[in-house]
């Protein structure tokens, strides 16, 4: 049975140094005085033009004022994307479809990039140069383990059913 009775940390140097409000640490660098409670406690920048497609959390009543603009949701990856945010941030139904649309959007690349006739370096792009360099015995595991991976997929593909 677990003995509930508080503990004494007093001799773990700087225990409890932010228990004392007084004692605040960001207190030279701000001056507190709750109106951030209110709303923005800072001039908003201008409102950046949205000409593109932003997807925004909803836990957000509007767009932030800048934004990126190199890549709107597109494709397999953009429906994936739309799906996520359809949903709050604290619901794996955000950030799982997010990760997964990363990786569709990966293979989407590739595929732009055999459309345009454009063959992608692969080991360039993975920085298999650098593992090389500095890390060559966890390479080649890494090419190892893909090795026996593929083969393993060409056996069960390529077996014949009895």
């Amino acid at each position: 049975m677990e003995n509930k009775t508080p503990k004494d940390y007093s001799h773990i140097k700087g225990w409890g140094i932010d228990a004392d409000p007084k004692n605040d640490p960001t207190y030279p660098m701000k001056h507190r005085t709750d109106a951030e409670q209110e709303g923005y406690s800072w001039e908003r920048p201008t409102q950046q033009d949205i000409n593109i497609e932003v997807l925004h959390s909803i836990e957000r009543p509007n767009v932030t004022a800048v934004f990126g603009t190199s890549e709107p949701p597109s494709g397999l990856s953009g429906m994936i994307r739309r799906f996520a945010f359809k949903h709050s941030e604290n619901s794996y139904l955000h950030w799982l479809p997010l990760l997964m649309a990363d990786r569709v959007n990966v293979v989407e690349g590739v595929l732009d990039d055999f459309a345009k006739g454009t063959v992608p370096n692969i080991f360039a792009e993975k920085g298999w140069k650098a593992d090389w360099e500095h890390n060559r015995s966890g390479l080649i595991q890494k090419v190892g383990i893909m090795a026996l991976v593929a083969t393993a997929a060409v056996v069960l593909i390529t077996r014949k059913k009895d």
